[in-house]
């Protein structure tokens, strides 16, 4: 009979290889959705790839009788968790359609950081010293690759850090969100506020929506259906090994998106890109490593 220690490790491991199938996923999602950017205005884009992942998970409720309506979809933490959604999903869209999808990629590395130190601000968490400066750095880190006040600053730069900073509220009302919502209805609803969010720049933007060719419709389907296959991985990564064992393996996505980034789209990696990242991914293990209960 296996004991508790083997049988730990075992499920961290699985845990971990879901958690790089979902950032492999996720950074695959960014490819189709920049893709589809070419030919598809922002909010258009963003009402038909909500829509096609809301669907999947509807569907997905409906197979294992999962219900989507319940008095908790409307509490306090979910609607703050699909304000905060929106403004994500927006901004890093826009960030993707107009923006290197590598250094877009990058800063949203780093969610984590902001995650502990808004935890710390608003929710009385605990932070040590140490993991005060790793925050610091982490945050140098996002300057070095932004640079603004240069004259490579782009201020389209901004719109990745809009969305890493919805992000990181968005996972920061997750803690809170009634424990009773699995993940088909949070995927539910997350793609329904990508809707919402589509909607809103529709009006904001003011363009036509354009005809959507046979290539864009291949676009839309692969990054509704990779998208909700890299929300359910990461789900699965979570709720599998423990959370310090599994989380560092988010940094993957780095890899995956830069990745592509260079492959497909052709982007150049710049020095200040690669220093950058390097003191975002160690702050971030470090605060990861002095989370861990002694």
């Amino acid at each position: 009979m296996q004991d508790q220690h083997t049988l730990d490790r075992r499920a961290n491991l699985i845990g971990s290889l879901w958690m790089i199938a979902a950032m492999a996923c996720f950074a695959i999602e960014d490819v189709f959705v920049k893709a589809a950017a070419v030919t598809l205005p922002v909010g258009q884009l963003l009402i038909l790839f909500g829509t096609g992942g809301a669907i999947v998970f509807a569907a997905a409720a409906f197979l294992t009788k999962t219900p989507l309506l319940s008095a908790d979809v409307v509490s306090r933490p979910m609607r703050i968790r699909v304000l905060f959604e929106v403004m994500g999903r927006l901004f890093y869209a826009l960030a993707i359609a107009l923006t290197p999808l590598s250094s877009a990629t990058v800063i949203l590395q780093a969610t984590p950081i902001v995650v502990v130190a808004s935890a710390a601000l608003f929710f009385g968490e605990k932070v040590g010293l140490r993991r005060w400066i790793a925050i610091v750095v982490g945050l140098i880190g996002v300057l070095i690759i932004i640079q603004p006040g240069s004259d490579s600053f782009s201020a389209l730069s901004i719109l990745a850090v809009l969305g890493m900073l919805g992000f990181a509220g968005r996972d920061l009302a997750s803690r809170a969100a009634p424990k009773t919502l699995g993940t088909a209805a949070l995927g539910f609803y997350g793609f329904l506020a990508v809707v919402i969010a589509g909607v809103i720049y529709a009006f904001y933007e003011g363009v036509a929506f354009a005809t959507i060719t046979p290539v864009a419709a291949l676009h839309l389907c692969g990054a509704s259906l990779v998208g909700a296959a890299a929300y359910a991985g990461l789900m699965k990564a979570m709720r599998t090994g423990e959370v310090s064992a599994v989380t560092p393996f988010r940094y993957a996505r780095l890899l995956f998106g830069v990745a592509c980034g260079v492959l497909i789209f052709k982007e150049t990696v710049s020095t200040n890109m690669l220093f950058g990242s390097a003191l975002i991914v160690a702050s971030g293990l470090i605060i990861m490593w002095r989370s861990k209960p002694r």
